[in-house]
């Protein structure tokens, strides 16, 4: 699996510049920092979803085109923002819909729920249906927005578990966005801790975590692990 390299990612509104960063994915990289840090835009730059008035700028490197729903996927915070309440879940597949039973069942899940309603499924049920309407696509990059943040210890554990095996099995690279290190730490090999837009620190997971070179890194694994999101 050769590496994901983004040479620059740069979102601007105006004159003024949100994001500046780069990176590399080698396989699973956790991009982690504290609300408005710049996460959410990067992803959106990513996917070509940035809002009104922002600009986005991005050099990579990488042996496939960067498409969305194609070669990228995407799997929101709130899977109960992502689906309609009112139409069964068999209904909400859009693309690749024949693959909707195969794919149910590789996440852990009856292909029988595909006639339910959202409501009538669990948040972590749910979590597990957009996965697997992302990894429909076959894609080489899947884009993780905070995907456990709404799901207790238990069901964070599933998820994290659920996506290496995934990974595993459909050899596809991640950026998993969290604020939550703890969570990342069992996910990704990598981290990058972003700041004001800026990369502040990144390398091997294990080491950041355990000896930090950036007071801000210090203070928002202090706060992670004392089970509450930094905030300056």
């Amino acid at each position: 699996m050769s590496s994901f390299l983004c040479r620059r990612l740069r979102v601007t509104r105006g004159e003024e510049r949100f994001v500046d960063i780069s990176f590399a994915i080698a396989r699973s990289l956790a991009l982690v920092g504290e609300s408005g840090s710049g996460k959410s835009l990067t992803l959106k730059a990513l996917l070509g979803m940035l809002p009104a008035g922002f600009k986005g700028d991005l050099e990579c490197e990488s042996d496939f085109p960067l498409v969305r729903g194609e070669t990228i996927a995407y799997v929101p915070q709130n899977p109960f923002t992502a689906l309609s309440p009112l139409t069964k879940i068999k209904d909400q597949w859009i693309l690749y819909e024949e693959r909707a039973p195969e794919m149910m069942e590789r996440v852990g899940l009856e292909s029988l729920l595909l006639e339910r309603f959202v409501p009538e499924l669990s948040g972590g049920q749910l979590q597990r249906v957009v996965i697997a309407m992302a990894l429909a696509t076959e894609p080489r990059l899947l884009l993780l927005d905070e995907p456990t943040t709404a799901l207790d210890a238990r069901l964070r554990g599933v998820i994290v578990d659920l996506l290496r095996q995934l990974q595993e099995e459909l050899d596809f690279k991640m950026l998993f966005v969290t604020h939550d290190i703890a969570t990342a730490r069992k996910l990704c090999r990598e981290i990058a801790v972003i700041r004001y837009g800026r990369i502040v620190e990144s390398g091997p997971m294990e080491r950041v975590v355990s000896d930090p070179d950036s007071e801000y890194t210090r203070a928002l694994i202090a706060a992670n692990f004392a089970n509450r999101e930094f905030r300056e």
